[in-house]
């Protein structure tokens, strides 16, 4: 699993000849970092007045961003994973018409699980970027462009996953899934502007 492995040799597989990990783990590592980071921000001794509004808002925000964050962690792995699957149901037999009737199907389950992934990296950037006005507002000042390079990272992980999953869309049948997938993913896309320019906003 790259989650287990040393940094050096994450960074190395990256670079590697091998199809995994790709742009989807990377999306997922990226907007992971970046959750990261605005935990890290929450949990510092330090906040912005030392008042009590600050500690429960940034205690709140710390207590969401941990699922977050370890849901995006998994997510590198996961993406990792479905690309495979993918990969193997293009390989399935198709002499006969029942073969290619069996890896169609077989690729067209495959393709959604390798949707759902990067899908799932959209919502939860999202999800992460939801607090990331908290945050800045009302952690301490000098972490400011530790906020600034989380946001700058989510944004990278939300879109590098839009881009997983309009490639995967193409390759679906289902017409209904595919319109449904490309209205959220641009309903998140949207969202994350709005949310970043709260965040930057706040930054003071």
């Amino acid at each position: 699993m790259l989650t287990s492995t040393p940094l050096r040799d994450v960074i190395a597989a990256f670079a590697s000849a091998e199809p995994t990990p790709g742009g989807g783990s990377a999306s997922a590592l990226a907007s992971s970092v970046g959750a990261s980071l605005l935990l890290m921000v929450a949990r510092l001794e330090k906040t912005r007045n030392q008042s009590d509004d600050d500690r429960v808002a940034l205690r709140f925000a710390a207590g969401s961003l941990t699922g977050i964050q370890h849901q995006l962690t998994a997510a590198i792995d996961a993406d990792s994973d479905a690309y495979r699957h993918v990969v193997a149901a293009y390989r399935q037999p198709k002499a006969s018409d029942a073969e290619k009737s069996a890896r169609k199907a077989g690729i067209e389950r495959a393709l959604r699980t390798a949707t759902d992934v990067p899908l799932g990296v959209m919502r939860l950037s999202v999800d992460a970027l939801k607090h990331a006005q908290e945050v800045a507002a009302h952690g301490h000042r000098a972490a400011s462009s530790d906020v600034g390079v989380a946001l700058a990272l989510l944004q990278a992980g939300l879109e590098g996953a839009r881009l997983n999953v309009r490639v995967n869309l193409g390759g679906i049948s289902d017409r209904a899934y595919v319109e449904a997938v490309t209205a959220e993913s641009e309903r998140l896309s949207g969202q994350m502007s709005g949310l970043v320019r709260d965040a930057i906003a706040s930054m003071g």
